[in-house]
């Protein structure tokens, strides 16, 4: 089970919250939480461990260089024989914790427990029970007890078995553990556009890292243009080829009008409202998808270094 799997990646990192720059705090309630960048410095391998309890432990992400044009650079590689629970069922943030004055992008497998998004956990035919529970937050402010009891009611678990995970945008955990979703954004994409990702077999990505901004709207720019512009997934799929011809060209983020420029340059076009984006653009840069039915293969997309290296602060 996708809980159970990550509420024991959790024990460990909390065993190991000094070498991993992290630290744990035990709410009133007896909610765990670990703060990986919001108060301390975190790190590379907080935000390598950080997105491995995202996948549920259905998922293996490590540290790697990759080159992008001329521009060789820290990157993320992750993959995944369980792509539609591992990305879309635990890692997805799909869940907009609100609750007062209180609000975090929620992923992780504990989105299986809330099932707030209905729609996606009735696609994808995924149910679960747990008497634990691990949900982590994109945001700068640590959460109250009395948010905590709001998750764990949500999640049907006492707050003493849940554990939450947070980290900030603009921090170097938090861009490690976006720039190992190549593969989510793909799957995400494969499902907006109608594909049934059940028939989605393994997945592989690699992706940049974006370098820490100096706030977490610049980060959030970096972090979606490491993936727009930089992210490379790999697919194995059950299809018939004439449907992957007309579907994979639509897959890469260069499929959307709003690709072409930093993404903080197309947010600030919009008001900062998230919600005006094309959502077909968020997306990798480049998608090769093999159908194991035929043994055909079918690319679409390509990196673009230049903006990278525009969103990323190189001269």
């Amino acid at each position: 089970m996708l809980n159970r799997r990550a509420y024991d990646l959790v024990r460990r990192m909390a065993a190991e919250a000094e070498a991993l720059g992290i630290a744990v705090h035990v709410l009133p309630g007896g909610t765990e939480v670990l703060d990986c960048g919001v108060h301390v410095r975190g790190g590379l391998e907080a935000g390598r461990r950080l997105a491995e309890v995202c996948m549920g432990g259905l998922g293996t992400v490590a540290l790697t260089w990759q080159a992008w044009g001329d521009m060789t650079w820290p990157a993320v590689t992750v993959y995944t024989d369980h792509p539609a629970e591992a990305c879309l069922a635990a890692q997805y943030a799909g869940w907009a914790v609100r609750h007062g004055d209180y609000f975090a992008m929620g992923s992780g497998p504990a989105r299986a427990l809330i099932r707030a998004e209905t729609e996606l956990y009735e696609h994808l035919g995924y149910q679960e029970s747990a008497d634990v529970a691990v949900l982590c937050l994109e945001t700068r402010r640590l959460p109250t007890a009395d948010v905590a009891d709001f998750i764990a009611n949500r999640a049907g678990v006492d707050p003493a078995r849940l554990a939450l995970l947070v980290a900030p945008t603009a921090s170097l955990t938090g861009g490690v553990q976006v720039a190992a979703r190549s593969v989510e954004t793909a799957l995400h994409k494969l499902h907006v556009l109608g594909f049934d990702v059940r028939r989605v077999l393994h997945g592989m990505g690699v992706c940049p890292i974006p370098p820490p901004a100096e706030d977490d709207i610049h980060a959030l720019g970096r972090t979606n243009d490491a993936v727009l512009y930089g992210g490379r997934v790999y697919l194995t799929v059950q299809a018939d080829d004439a449907e992957l011809e007309a579907l994979v060209p639509r897959l890469p983020s260069s499929a959307s009008p709003d690709y072409g420029r930093p993404f903080y340059e197309v947010f600030k076009s919009y008001d900062f409202d998230f919600y005006r984006t094309d959502p077909l653009l968020f997306s990798p840069a480049e998608v090769v998808v093999t159908n194991v039915v035929s043994g055909r293969s079918f690319r679409a997309g390509q990196v673009d270094p230049a903006v990278l290296k525009r969103s990323f602060g190189l001269g």
